[in-house]
């Protein structure tokens, strides 16, 4: 566990991140006085220039207003820079001097260039011992390497997986090329809002600060993984290039049923497979494979919507082409922003056996709205709309699957007004929009009046009391559901309820809305105890 991990520095003279965890707890790796202090002041440096890196634009408008970008000023600037960097190369390679008179540090890259070689189960387990910058770590599975159905099915290319793309508006004759230099300079700004503020807000956890903070942390819970649960770290390529950090435990030996079931986690917005999600599958006994967003700890490149699509498609095709696991035995869970990717899965692998969103939401706009100046109201739904479109309801429709959406109760982060408003609850729309598309004739007017009753009630006592105002007969609507089913197949949108009474389109409403959403009593971030953690329901 945490005991078991020793942290070194952050990067040796040859670029390495270099940890031990030891299984028998009794070896740690020991860096030497030389390599112990050069390691300091490098990660100073580290730290520190992240922080200019972050403020040097408030930093170049300080300097302007004070006269001090000109020529007499700049050049004696950029000596001084110079001589620092060359003071930071001489203590990089005193590191580097350090670890290679370590012995522990040899043994270290005698395994990693072994493994390189041959990546045999052997070599790989060795490996697995140690934690290191993950840019070192050996490929282990490549998106070319499944057959070649994937890329018709998919649209596949080197430029990334098929999105659902917003409709353009209807071009007519005033849209020429004056009008198109006109909307030049606003597609300009939502460019840049995308790539620098909005991306960073979006996801937090990609921002170099953060992680530095988190690391200690992110370190014990992969070693916990690997050690109490054998887990297997792997590195993927997807089509974009981008380098996908995952982790697998194989549950598949044990005696519970549902090892023989692989849960594929898609964290939050500021969550990794280190300490997020995954932990609830996994203590309920299922296989799991857990996966980091693109430029989240070992993982590389920025999470902007395509390149989170590209990660998640690599990562089914590793689970079905490497651990050997068929469709329909994947369940897809995701947490918070997680949704868009495991959305956009079950849409592009139908077979897919089930889905979990967890605090999720239908459509990133209202919730960027909500935390943004109301002055900024076009800038930020074009922003949305061109660069970061989390359209979950709209991928969420195209799965034709079992679909279980759990709702915090006391969710704080996908409200739009206050956390106590739970009718702002942003799940409370992916839900209508999900029973709206499926069962068109059963969700009219007065179906939807009620289960938004139902879905005011923020306990199991309010819930229970709504349903049973309503007398559902649940018999009545498996019934009638199986029944339209066996005559007319399971594609979805169904039209039952065309010729049943508006009563019996009440109860059928309340009916599915209670099968497609569970309430937890808790706020966004509270980890979903693993008896929270069920199968959705299928008829």
């Amino acid at each position: 566990m945490g005991e078991a991990l020793k942290r070194s520095p952050d990067w040796t003279g040859l670029g390495f991140l270099f940890l031990f965890f030891s299984l028998s707890q009794e070896s740690y790796y020991q860096p030497r006085a030389l390599e112990k202090h050069a390691d300091s002041i490098l990660a100073l440096a580290s730290v520190l220039w992240s922080i200019s890196y972050y403020s040097s634009p408030l930093a170049f408008f300080y300097l302007y207003r004070k006269g001090y970008l000109c020529m007499s000023k700049v050049v004696p600037f950029s000596h001084y820079a110079g001589t620092l960097l060359l003071l930071l190369a001489g203590v990089a390679c005193l590191r580097g001097i350090g670890r290679w008179t370590n012995p522990h540090y040899i043994q270290f890259i005698t395994i990693l260039e072994e493994t390189h070689r041959n990546n045999s189960p052997e070599n790989k387990k060795q490996l697995s011992t140690y934690n290191f910058d993950f840019k070192s770590w050996p490929v282990d599975f490549h998106w070319k390497e499944p057959s070649s159905w994937k890329d018709t099915q998919h649209g596949l290319s080197h430029k990334g997986v098929s999105l659902l793309r917003t409709e353009p508006l209807h071009r007519g004759t005033a849209d020429n090329f004056l009008n198109r230099v006109k909307k030049l300079p606003c597609q300009i700004a939502s460019y840049l809002v995308a790539h620098t503020l909005g991306r960073r807000m979006l996801y937090p956890g990609s921002v170099y600060l953060l992680q530095k903070a988190l690391m200690p942390m992110l370190l014990q819970g992969q070693a916990r993984l690997v050690e109490e649960f054998n887990g297997r770290r792997a590195k993927l390529v997807a089509c974009d290039g981008n380098e996908i950090d995952t982790m697998f435990i194989d549950r598949r030996g044990m005696s519970e049923s549902q090892g023989q079931k692989l849960v594929i986690c898609c964290e939050g917005n500021a969550g990794f497979y280190e300490v997020g999600c995954l932990s609830t599958p996994l203590e309920a006994g299922y296989s799991v494979l857990g996966w980091n967003h693109p430029g989240f700890a070992g993982s590389t490149g920025v999470p902007f919507p395509q390149n989170e699509a590209n990660a998640m498609d690599v990562v089914i095709q590793y689970a079905i082409h490497r651990l050997n696991f068929q469709p329909q035995d994947i369940i897809l869970y995701a947490w918070s922003i997680g949704g868009f990717t495991a959305t956009w899965a079950a849409m592009s692998y139908p077979d897919i056996s089930a889905l979990i969103l967890d605090a999720s939401f239908d459509d990133l706009i209202p919730l960027a709205l909500k935390v943004m100046p109301d002055s900024w109201k076009t800038l930020v739904t074009r922003t949305v709309r061109q660069h970061l479109n989390l359209n979950n309801a709209e991928q969420l429709c195209r799965y034709q699957g079992p679909v279980l959406l759990i709702r915090r109760t006391k969710d704080e982060i996908i409200t739009t007004t206050v956390p106590d408003d739970i009718m702002s609850n942003r799940g409370n729309n992916l839900l209508l929009k999900l029973l709206q598309h499926r069962y068109p004739k059963i969700m009219g007017e007065e179906s939807l009046r009620v289960v938004r009753q139902w879905l005011e009630a923020s306990s199991q006592l309010e819930e229970a009391s709504v349903y049973s105002r309503w007398e559902v007969d649940e018999d009545w609507c498996v019934s009638v559901l199986r029944s339209y089913q066996t005559e007319h197949g399971g594609d979805f949108p169904w039209s039952v309820g065309d010729d049943i009474s508006e009563d019996g389109q009440r109860q059928l409403a309340l009916f599915l809305a209670r099968k497609h959403l569970h309430n937890f009593e808790a706020t966004h971030c509270t980890p979903l105890p693993p008896h929270e953690f069920q199968i959705p329901w299928k008829l």
